[in-house]
């Protein structure tokens, strides 16, 4: 449940604009190590609200896992801390690669113990084209909106468009993407929120600069 101190989390509908499934995740709190701080997932539910809002799981699974965890608090607990380390495991990674460091080694630890068991549930299916990934599909598994992301976190530093994670230089932002444009030259994460702030700021500088010569 949201504290009265927080805003209410947008985890319903934060904007995806991170270009891929993992980084989208990552970018669930922003403004890490500020005084404006916001996290998103504070409750399982919350995490199977963006997973939902993400396109990963459908309405119907949402509301199963929502139910099992009604039943299973103490094991929707521990899913949560789950979730939140790797979260915290892809945007260090993301992070990395934006500055050109090595990625931690205790952030690719935790990728890749999240990756083994999503691979476990793995399946390939016939489809229209030939054929596609899919998970498993039997009882709910709490999880499962883990599965989708850490297999795309393992696309995405398995691919040669790794070289293009960006972070968003926004004041109190620090969301991570992936610079999908032909020039490669996208700096914000959307230009309409932390890019017109900055404008803003800048315009503001310059008049309190005026204003004192």
């Amino acid at each position: 449940m949201d504290s009265a101190e927080e805003p209410p989390s947008r985890a319903g509908s934060l904007a995806l604009v991170g270009g891929i499934a993992c980084l989208n995740f990552a970018n669930t709190s922003s403004g890490r190590g500020t005084p404006r701080h916001l996290e998103h997932l504070r409750s399982y539910d919350l995490v199977l609200a963006w997973a939902e809002h993400a396109g990963l799981l459908t309405a119907a699974q949402r509301r199963s896992l929502s139910d099992l965890a009604a039943l299973q608090p103490a094991a929707a607990a521990r899913l949560l801390r789950r979730a939140l380390d790797l979260r915290e495991a892809i945007y260090a990674t993301a992070e990395a690669l934006a500055h050109r460091t090595p990625p931690p080694a205790d952030a690719l630890a935790t990728l890749n113990q999240e990756l083994a068991r999503a691979m476990s549930q793995a399946r390939i299916r016939p489809d229209a084209s030939g054929f596609a990934w899919d998970w498993r599909d039997a009882e709910p598994a709490f999880d499962r909106p883990l599965w989708p992301i850490a297999r795309s976190a393992a696309e995405l530093l398995t691919s040669p468009a790794h070289e293009h994670v960006k972070q968003c230089p926004g004041a109190h932002c620090g969301w991570v993407f992936l610079d999908l444009t032909k020039n490669h030259r996208r700096r914000w994460c959307e230009m309409e929120v932390c890019g017109s702030r900055a404008k803003v700021r800048r315009y503001r500088e310059r008049r309190r600069g005026a204003d004192a010569a």
